[in-house]
């Protein structure tokens, strides 16, 4: 059977809070304070292409894993299972596919048109985004509560959330982020909350106390340390600035 080759091209790009790989939320709406704008790029950047869908909560986007595109295994390491098992990349949702395709349910905010601006700027404001900054957009889809929720789906090793880790974020730090302002309205203190409760650093590794760990969110450098009380931010520093601000537990 001779099937045809796809040929299949972005309708956005992601404008993300996120800009580095590591710490991004391994499934969607687990930070839910996290932002996203979604760009539509030409031809697509129709107005008329978006009629109607601020009448939806929350929206499908299928998209690309842009950083290990040409990459795949049969078989992957889910985090979930500690980095230890091998399970089927069919079986997983792991970005190392055939067509490193991924599939995310968000929140849908607002949508903004400029039709004054040439040509117009169609832009789709989200939340609950697990995106990277400059993912590529392949389609997008309104959710449809009474078809896509399923009560009684099951899933063995992953039925249900991971359990959050205790954050701990010294005043100091905490109000650097409660002064953070953006266009998309990012509650910074909340998504440095979130993002950090799902325990970024692999699941195989087990805590150093002594070491340092650090992401790049909402154009600060977050660091942050393990002990026996969890999670304890250490900085919350402008990307531009070589200058750490330091805080504590008391």
């Amino acid at each position: 059977m001779n099937i045809p080759a796809l040929s299949i091209e972005p309708v956005a790009i992601t404008h993300s809070c996120f800009t580095d790989k590591f710490g991004i939320p391994r499934q969607p709406l687990l930070a839910d304070a996290s932002r996203a704008s979604l760009e539509l790029l030409p031809p697509y950047n129709d107005p008329e292409a978006v009629a109607g869908l601020e009448q939806y909560t929350h929206l499908w986007l299928t998209w690309q894993f842009h950083q290990v595109a040409g990459q795949w295994s049969a078989k992957v390491r889910p985090p979930r299972l500690g980095g230890n098992r091998k399970m089927g990349v069919f079986a997983t949702r792991s970005p190392f596919r055939p067509n490193n395709i991924g599939l995310s349910v968000v929140r849908l905010i607002e949508v903004r048109v400029n039709k004054a601006s040439a040509p117009a700027k169609v832009e789709i404001i989200i939340a609950g985004a697990d995106l990277l900054n400059g993912t590529p957009i392949l389609d997008i889809k309104p959710y449809i509560p009474y078809a896509d929720n399923v009560p009684d789906a099951a899933s063995e090793f992953a039925d249900a959330a991971p359990t959050a880790t205790q954050v701990n974020i010294p005043n100091p730090i905490a109000e650097i982020a409660r002064n953070y302002r953006d266009e998309w309205g990012t509650d910074l203190l909340v998504l440095v909350q979130q993002v950090l409760a799902q325990d970024p650093k692999p699941a195989y590794q087990k805590p150093d106390p002594s070491r340092i760990y650090g992401m790049e969110l909402c154009g600060f450098n977050l660091q942050w340390c393990y002990g026996d009380g969890g999670i304890q931010v250490t900085a919350l520093t402008p990307l531009e600035s070589n200058v750490i601000t330091e805080g504590n537990s008391e």
